[in-house]
């Protein structure tokens, strides 16, 4: 039985890309994501994917200590660019043909963003890593994931994260948390369960794009999320609560 979807979005958050490092880049770690990018893509099926840069600088944090909140968010953007071209240089290390693209112009460095060009990369086969954010400050990653699904109709936005689901309440505090199998785009909303920030769901509940939350530490996660297997949250406009 074949895969479910054939065009899909992977938001990575930066903090997945240092493994047990306080800081900065877990070299096996990434080469075990791009691995799992490698077997997807080996499918057939089209993926792009979308890096962030809590492991080197998250824009929230600078502001909060005094920094200029636009200057901080410029600074992070600039830092998924790092992450994007780090994942992208261990994906061409396995042979898998990727492209950078960023939405601040680097041109030295990567494509710029031009969302027919990133079309026809997908549809030759080719991995797309989105970097620079969205290029402007005040949006995060998350909205920026959902911005680029939307611009190019993935079927689904696929949220790797550190724990294997969306709970009602933090599990690591509240050892009695319930995860949740399948989630409204509304009760997320409502009920603040910080899937992703607001805007972020905001844009998938208006363009219909289903949002799987999972697990990225278990190694194969990857390839089993975009092969329809249960093994995380579904957040969609048809989906129940339960």
């Amino acid at each position: 039985m074949g895969t479910p979807y054939q065009r899909v979005l992977l938001k990575l958050s930066g903090e997945a890309l240092m493994g047990e490092l306080a800081y900065g880049i877990d070299p096996t770690v990434v080469d075990a994501i791009a691995q799992e990018i490698a077997d997807v893509s080996r499918q057939g099926i089209e993926l792009a994917v979308v890096v962030g840069a809590g492991n080197i600088f998250r824009g929230v944090k600078g502001a909060s200590a005094g920094m200029d909140r636009a200057t901080a968010d410029y600074i992070g953007m600039i830092a998924t660019v790092m992450n994007a071209m780090t994942l992208q240089d261990a994906l061409e290390r396995i042979d898998v043909p990727t492209r950078v693209q960023t939405a601040i112009t680097m041109q030295e460095l990567a494509e710029p963003y031009i969302r027919r060009r990133a079309i026809r990369h997908l549809e030759k086969g080719r991995v797309v890593i989105f970097g620079g954010g969205s290029g402007n400050p005040f949006f995060t990653t998350d909205t920026t994931a959902a911005l680029r699904a939307a611009e190019i109709s993935a079927e689904v936005l696929f949220k790797a994260t550190k724990v294997d689901g969306v709970y009602d309440s933090d599990p690591a505090t509240n050892p009695e948390a319930k995860r949740y199998q399948t989630l409204t785009y509304s009760h997320v909303l409502q009920k603040d369960l910080k899937v992703m920030d607001s805007t972020a769901i905001a844009l998938c509940k208006d363009n219909n794009i289903p949002i799987v939350v999972f697990d990225l530490s278990v190694r194969g996660n990857i390839n089993r999320a975009i092969n329809g297997e249960n093994i995380g949250t579904i957040v969609g406009e048809s989906c129940e609560v339960s």
